[in-house]
């Protein structure tokens, strides 16, 4: 029952049926851990796992399992750290789910190193602790190590799958290794007989469009065997953006809002194209279609974990107990950035307001208070890592490689796609993400 409230979303049905409970076995606390982690609720995950070791429940290797990937989606690597820890009290190590868990933890928390010593301490491999340290590479930007490891993989015996190859594409594209990503596409087809799935299509229009190579990725679109789907074309649609490719850009918007995507990326970002260009009757008429349509705009939000405590922050936020030092702070930082040449770039916000007022909104970017309060809470020189559940805005990318300059500090910023290792006023992105 506990399992079943969850995957309906009903996970404060699901903690009330869970608290009547009078008898609580390994199982009961296990469903509702999973459950919340299902649903984005990490750190109450973690609140009932302590509970559950203060209970005198003993933890299993499933336990486990869920544990490590609610540290995963929160890169709280203090967290993950802990319960790595756990694994080897408990005697875990030699289990393979385990393993993997930890290797996919590490990477998620942005460090590849500690990822590649699981895996290479993993007493056995099977393909999915192959598919975890490719897609991890890829995340990081890190396209020939994926390839390399995608190489060891083969001579070793794994047999690629589905998920293999869209890791491999996905670490191609985001290394902008367009040849390298045609071959393992073709080498999927032909070698493995594997028929792509749409997202796969998506990686290969991805590649050639972020690469610039919009026509050949327009051909690619137009000989594929079925229909491209909204996120194909979403993704198109950010590269034609980044190009400034005016014409393609409007054609393929008008393609996508004719699909009635649900999600509100797509217009979005068509919102920002037209406001780019001063269109505002432009902007208008997406956010016309978007109220008709019923699309809300995800809230955008970002979190840090500080002393193994998760502290979240969203636009604009002053519920934070700091809010006061980190709204100071950042006034006092942004003054420094003017002088390494920060110029906020207005462009990225489409309300039509006084210019004061979009340089407050830039000021309470979600990215830059969870920074802000990194700073103030860690030591100097110190590495900060924070998440974010959306894109990285523009405004943010080019604040946090100032500021990773002015502070001396190792900023890793992970986005809804991919890492951004920030260091010494560089992106390990090159811009293009």
């Amino acid at each position: 029952m506990v399992s079943g409230l969850c995957q309906c979303g009903l996970t404060s049905d699901a903690v009330a049926l869970f608290e009547a409970a009078c008898f609580k076995d390994v199982a009961l606390w296990n469903s509702l851990i999973s459950g919340l982690i299902l649903n984005f609720e990490g750190e109450k995950a973690l609140c009932y796992f302590r509970r559950m070791q203060l209970s005198g429940e003993e933890v299993d290797e499933i336990t486990m399992v869920c544990v490590l990937s609610g540290c995963a989606d929160m890169a709280a690597l203090g967290n993950g750290r802990q319960m790595h820890g756990l694994v080897i009290k408990n005697g875990f190590g030699l289990y393979l789910q385990i393993g993997n868990a930890l290797l996919d933890m590490y990477a998620k928390c942005g460090f590849m190193d500690d990822a590649c010593v699981c895996f290479n301490s993993l007493p056995y491999k099977s393909v999915v602790s192959w598919t975890s340290l490719i897609m991890g590479f890829g995340k990081h930007g890190l396209g020939l190590a994926a390839l390399e490891a995608f190489d060891r993989m083969e001579i070793e015996g794994y047999a690629p799958n589905k998920v293999t190859f869209l890791g491999v594409l996905f670490a191609c594209c985001h290394s902008g290794l367009v040849d390298e990503g045609w071959k393992c596409f073709n080498n999927m087809i032909h070698t493995y007989s594997i028929t792509p799935m749409m997202e796969h299509y998506t990686c290969m229009v991805d590649l050639l469009a972020r690469a610039g190579f919009l026509e050949e990725a327009l051909e690619f679109i137009e000989r594929m065997p079925v229909n491209p789907d909204s996120k194909l074309l979403t993704a198109f649609l950010s590269s034609c953006f980044y190009h400034k490719n005016t014409e393609l850009t409007r054609n393929i918007g008008n393609k996508l809002l004719d699909l009635e995507p649900k999600e509100a990326g797509p217009y979005m970002l068509l919102s920002n194209f037209y406001g780019l260009l001063g269109d505002f009757e432009g902007v208008a008429k997406v956010r016309r279609l978007m109220q008709k349509r019923g699309i809300r705009k995800e809230k955008a939000y970002t979190w840090i974990e500080i002393d193994k405590r998760i502290h979240r922050f969203e636009s604009g936020d002053r519920s934070h107990p700091l809010y006061k030092s980190i709204y100071s702070y950042l006034c006092e930082l942004v003054e420094k950035m003017r002088s390494k040449g920060y110029v906020p770039n207005k462009s990225v916000v489409v309300q039509s307001v006084d210019e004061y007022v979009k340089e407050e909104i830039l000021l309470g970017h979600s990215e830059k208070l969870a920074i802000a309060f990194g700073l103030i809470s860690t030591p100097p020189g110190s590495r900060i890592t924070i998440v974010k559940n959306l894109r990285v805005c523009v405004d943010c990318h080019e604040a946090i490689r100032i500021i990773s300059l002015i502070e001396g500090r190792e900023i890793v910023a992970r986005d809804h796609s991919r890492f951004h290792r920030f260091k010494n006023g560089e992106c390990s992105c090159g811009n293009r993400w």
